[in-house]
């Protein structure tokens, strides 16, 4: 806690010293000689010598890193690569996970997470039993011996401290099992006998095992298995669809919720105030962050915005994020879109993905517009949403466009219409681009809602071989290749 009362007053210092650390780390690598890294002096060289890059630009480098070669992006041989679908070109990408990213950025977030909580809920319990963790499943790489590729969480299970599966469910082999049908029957068949006081995952995913646990029981509320559940650690997808559910599953007030940013890519934020949705950034994690003003940009603008270093950035601005780590990522773009709130300490929340958002018709909506919409629609109807994906109509039969949200409802609302007009007025308050292409419907008429059949995105997401891990579903999408998918499956 000491050292995180650092971020407060050093957040420049914190991250300068990272620079420092990765470039003299990684200076005798390829790539470090490739571009300099024994010249640099400071970030203003940084950015000289170093290029911006995508997935793409490190795909080769990484490719010859999973064949077994060493000291290509980062010291040494890489053997663990995470596989995540995210926002790229390729089906799948393999991010390196090396030694000290594993221990210094992954772990460090999970020591983190419990310190933060531990602070603000002296009276814990939380150690008296055992943590329910999700985890998805790994592969051989390239059958390298030792090497493996899969979900960064199973990467996390395989390697964690021997000690820690003492105070864990599920059992490992269960964990790491690749079928996730097949593996959430039985996590709620090894976890209902067991004194549970934490869990760990993904929302979505998470909510569907402790359904089938429900299930299996026979009982309403989940603290009538575990009568000492206090905290709920998620992350990878945003809370807000799911927050009723879980409050309606959870009706314990000594529930907590805790939010983490943590990604294949690295371990970046901390919910670290209950009262305020937004995160603590990370400093010393071996991550060094850099992020791109997204102001005036447009989504299918091939140019860039100005990047900054985090000492320059503003509160209430749009970025995209981007990282230098010491898994061998250099100024690496993310793809994800975040605004501070606060700059002392430097806090933040994410309001989207660069590649999800939907800017058509120059409205440029993000999620974080969609999930205060939906947020503020479904308090007003009391209506419950438990998966959607929004793309536009470029024109139909009579010449409109228009946006079509695809939703499956765990709670319909009893009126369609005037849910939807709720949402189309909210989005209209939360973004005046979108304001301005609705005005007396001239570019953009009224959205349109379909509502799915339950189980609608479920049965699409195993179709793509993507239910269970750390996959999900596309929330906004620029253009229509999603939604008609899930349409043609909705009508069967």
């Amino acid at each position: 806690m000491r050292e995180l009362e650092h971020y407060e007053t050093q957040g420049e210092q914190l991250q300068r010293q990272v620079l420092h650390h990765l470039l003299s780390s990684a200076r005798d690598t390829h790539y470090g000689r490739e571009h300099g890294f024994a010249t640099i002096k400071g970030y203003d060289d940084y950015i000289k010598y170093v290029p911006v890059n995508t997935y793409e630009e490190l795909k080769g480098s990484i490719d010859r890193m999973r064949h077994g070669e060493r000291d290509v992006l980062w010291p040494g041989r890489v053997k663990w690569y995470a596989k995540s679908s995210g926002t790229t070109n390729d089906k799948s990408k393999f991010i390196p996970v090396s030694g000290e990213g594993l221990q210094k950025i992954h772990y460090a977030g999970g020591y983190d997470s419990v310190a933060l909580y531990l602070r603000n809920n002296p009276k814990s319990r939380l150690f008296d039993g055992r943590a329910l963790i999700l985890g998805g499943s790994h592969a051989p790489n390239y059958n390298l011996p030792g090497s493996l590729v899969g979900d960064l969480s199973a990467i996390l299970i395989e390697n964690i401290n021997p000690i820690a599966n003492l105070v864990r469910v599920p059992k490992k082999q269960t964990a790491l099992l690749s079928d996730f049908e097949v593996k959430r029957d039985r996590i709620a068949r090894e976890a209902m006998t067991k004194n549970v006081t934490n869990i760990s995952g993904v929302p979505s995913w998470m909510l569907s095992v402790l359904n089938r646990m429900m299930e299996i029981t026979g009982k309403t509320h989940l603290e009538e298995v575990w009568p000492n559940l206090e905290v709920f650690f998620h992350g990878g997808v945003a809370f807000t669809p799911y927050r009723s559910r879980y409050e309606q599953l959870i009706t314990s007030p000594n529930m907590h919720y805790m939010e983490t940013y943590n990604a294949s890519e690295g371990f970046f934020g901390l919910q670290d105030d209950p009262a305020d949705k937004a995160m603590l950034l990370m400093l010393d994690y071996g991550v060094f962050y850099e992020f791109e003003d997204l102001s005036g940009q447009t989504g299918d603008s091939a140019q860039s915005g100005p990047i900054v270093p985090l000492w320059a950035v503003e509160k209430d601005k749009n970025y995209a994020m981007l990282i230098s780590t010491s898994c061998g990522l250099w100024r690496y773009k993310i793809g994800d879109t975040v605004r501070f709130t606060s700059t002392n300490p430097y806090k933040f929340v994410i309001s989207g993905r660069t590649k999800s958002f939907i800017n058509a018709f120059g409205e440029e909506l993000i999620v974080d517009n969609a999930e205060q919409g939906l947020a503020y629609a479904c308090q007003q109807t009391g209506a419950e949403v438990l998966e959607y994906t929004a793309a536009p109509v470029f024109m139909d039969e009579r010449a409109k466009c228009r946006h079509q949200w695809l939703i499956e409802f765990s709670k319909q609302p009893n009126d369609l219409a005037q849910f939807a007009d709720l949402l189309d007025s909210r989005l209209q308050q939360l973004n005046s681009d979108y304001e301005a292409k609705r005005y007396k419907d001239i570019t953009l008429q009224h959205l349109e809602i379909i509502p799915a059949r339950q189980g609608l995105f479920n049965n699409w997401m195993k179709q793509r071989g993507k239910l269970g891990g750390q996959n999900k579903v596309p929330r906004l999408s620029n253009g229509r290749e999603h939604i008609e998918q899930l349409l043609k499956l909705n009508e069967k």
